[in-house]
């Protein structure tokens, strides 16, 4: 049995010849094929081993033998069985092809998708993002507003709170003043009452003298005396009855119309204060109320901040993990892709090199059918039958070609096929 694989292109060329002497040789570059119609048939065989190829044989070998209509005949059979082979591997070749074509259309069909809504999503969700990113911008905005009207407020009410301070001490100091000048009026009251008890006591012993001074005249001798005129008590009691009645009045009329002044000045600033006071006590019930107001409003913007950054961490969240099996899908898809890629390359090289074996198989043919042709000018009755091998598929871009097996017995075949394996 004899085996050649490995030679590149595909060339068959076949020679018998019929031996009176045991020799057989090969050229190392020798490409036509020639057979003689003598007693002896001497035939090339090249194919780029790059050395000559000369097998020896002994004794008178029989090559061919035989009615030579039946060896046309069996040539014939076998040529056309080797054709429906190669019809029936141009049959499948077209088969496979259909089958690669179907395979591409369904690949194209199925692995097609359309991830324009997640697209979509993404958009509308990066959209919802950036509203909450500014809405939360606008409500940090808003705080920090009401944190600048909670410090002007808050100054303002420290400098209102100094003020009503400083108006409650200068009433505190009026009051004083108030009880100062109570407490001068009734000492004024006092000293006068003193006074009238005094000048009432005076004026009663005065009557009680003059009683006593006209009881004693009433008993007595009037004797006059060219004297000195005398002094008169009464007239004199009465001037100072008169001058410290008037000088109780003055002072009296005097004490009183300063303290009418004094306490008329501090009901007046009384009354101012009174009415500041008052002013300043709604001022500050209103700025109290005010800084509950913002304080409830911080309280609720301070809320509404954190209820949106919850909001926002769970949004984030929910559509990462969308986003996350998105991206998951498309690496799967990504790499179903390079898989069919990878089996579309697969399947293209098989389709090349089963392509190129019906090339070479085509070529085949060609070559017998030139042999058969030179044959049927050329050969004689030397020339009784050319052994054609049978091929048969056995893998993907290999084909195998068997001889029978009276070859074996004497007889030479060269076959030189790139890609084929021959036993």
């Amino acid at each position: 049995m004899l085996r050649v694989s490995g030679v590149d292109p595909i060339k068959l060329k076949t020679a018998i010849r019929k031996y009176q002497a045991p020799s057989v040789y090969g050229g190392a570059g020798g490409y036509g094929t020639r057979i003689s119609t003598g007693t002896n048939y001497g035939g090339g065989f090249g194919g780029g081993f790059g050395s000559g190829f000369q097998p020896n044989t002994s004794g008178n070998d029989i090559l061919l033998a035989g009615n030579e209509k039946l060896t046309m005949q069996n040539l014939n059979d076998r040529l056309a069985s080797y054709l429906e082979k190669v019809h029936f591997l141009e049959k499948a070749n077209s088969q496979l092809e259909k089958q690669i074509r179907e395979w591409y259309a369904n690949s194209s069909s199925t692995t097609k998708h359309d991830h324009s809504p997640y697209f979509k999503t993404i958009e509308d969700l990066q959209n919802k993002i950036g509203a909450a990113h500014l809405e939360n911008a606008r409500l940090v905005l808003q705080i920090d507003n009401a944190k600048l009207a909670y410090d002007d407020f808050r100054m303002k009410y420290e400098n209102e709170l100094a003020i009503k301070q400083n108006v409650e001490n200068d009433l505190a100091g009026l009051l004083r003043v108030l009880d100062d000048l109570t407490l001068s009026k009734a000492d004024s009251e006092l000293q006068i009452e003193g006074l009238t008890e005094e000048l009432t006591f005076l004026k009663k012993n005065h009557e009680e003298e003059v009683g006593e001074l006209r009881k004693q005249l009433g008993g007595t001798v009037n004797v006059e005396v060219d004297a000195a005129p005398s002094i008169d008590l009464a007239k004199i009691m009465e001037n100072m009855r008169q001058q410290y009645d008037s000088m109780s009045e003055k002072n009296r009329q005097e004490a009183k119309d300063r303290f009418d002044k004094q306490t008329e000045e501090v009901n007046r600033e009384v009354a101012i204060n009174i009415e500041q006071l008052q002013t300043k006590n709604t001022e500050i019930t209103d700025l109290r109320r005010t800084f509950q107001g913002l304080e409830i409003e911080l309280q609720s913007q301070l809320s509404t901040k954190k209820a949106l950054e919850e909001t926002l961490a769970e949004t984030e969240a929910l559509y990462g993990s969308r986003l996350a099996q998105i991206q998951a899908a498309i690496g799967n898809v990504e790499a179903q892709l390079m898989q069919l890629r990878a089996d579309m390359e697969s399947q293209s090289t098989e389709y090349s090199t089963l392509l190129d074996i019906k090339t070479r198989l085509e070529m085949e043919i060609a070559t017998y059918r030139r042999l058969l042709e030179g044959e049927d000018s050329s050969c004689g009755k030397g020339c009784q039958e050319l052994i054609f091998p049978s091929f048969s598929v056995i893998g993907a871009g290999r084909i195998k070609c068997c001889y029978p097996d009276y070859v074996n017995q004497g007889q030479w075949a060269f076959v030189m096929m790139t890609g084929l394996t021959i036993s």
